[in-house]
């Protein structure tokens, strides 16, 4: 019976192989990544896997300690580079909640815009990626998220949101771009409520469908 399972399981490593392989091409032309560089991404998961609880601590150990919003340019040490703890924007706290899964998105951000310049956002009059500001956007983050087919449908309800999913919304006239983590907490009414910086330092509200969803992520 041993010897059959080990067939088995050796079988199906196989033919997961190959069929890698196979779909390298089509994997590339539909989102933008073979199988290699998705290997370059699941090996920065820490040992034991990715955790979407852990993802929704890290974001929620935030709260008092990052207590400004601040869209400063500044330069940053790369690999595994922040602003200070006290400040940051939106997209620091997924930055930062990331990190802490052992997932360095300033490095995998820069990595796939040096190669893949022309499938992201030009609105900033660049001509190639910096890696002190390209994965503290919104739109950067909503492309690399998108390119690796990690988007789901938007949705009204609230039971399609899990604690640790990624979501951004166009917030007001000028449709700024925002990102947050879903909570595993929830508001009286059942909706999971988000950890985000708007404005005020990392906080934990009930804000999910108060701006024009535009996206939708899960790790």
């Amino acid at each position: 019976m041993r010897r059959l399972r080990r067939f088995l399981v050796g079988l199906s490593l196989l033919l997961l192989l190959i069929m890698g392989w196979h779909y390298a091409p089509w994997l590339k032309v539909k989102f933008g990544f073979a199988p290699s560089a998705l290997q370059t991404v699941l090996g920065k998961m820490p040992e034991g896997g990715f955790s979407p609880a852990q993802l929704v601590q890290n974001a929620r150990d935030q709260i008092g300690v990052t207590v400004r919003y601040d869209p400063e340019y500044t330069v940053i040490p790369y690999p595994n580079g922040d602003v200070a703890q006290f400040k940051g924007v939106c997209t620091d706290v997924v930055i930062r909640a990331m990190r802490g899964q052992g997932v360095d998105l300033q490095k995998l951000v820069h990595e796939d815009m040096r190669q893949n310049f022309s499938h992201y956002p030009t609105r900033w009059g660049l001509n190639r990626a910096d890696a002190n500001i390209d994965h503290r956007r919104v739109l950067n983050l909503e492309v690399f998220m998108a390119r690796r087919g990690l988007s789901l449908p938007l949705s009204t309800r609230p039971a399609d949101f899990q604690a640790g999913d990624w979501v951004t919304w166009r917030v007001g006239d000028k449709n700024l771009p925002h990102i947050g983590i879903v909570s595993d907490k929830k508001s009286r009414d059942g909706v999971p409520l988000i950890i985000h910086n708007i404005g005020l330092g990392t906080q934990e509200e009930d804000v999910l469908f108060s701006y024009k969803m535009v996206g939708h992520y899960r790790w």
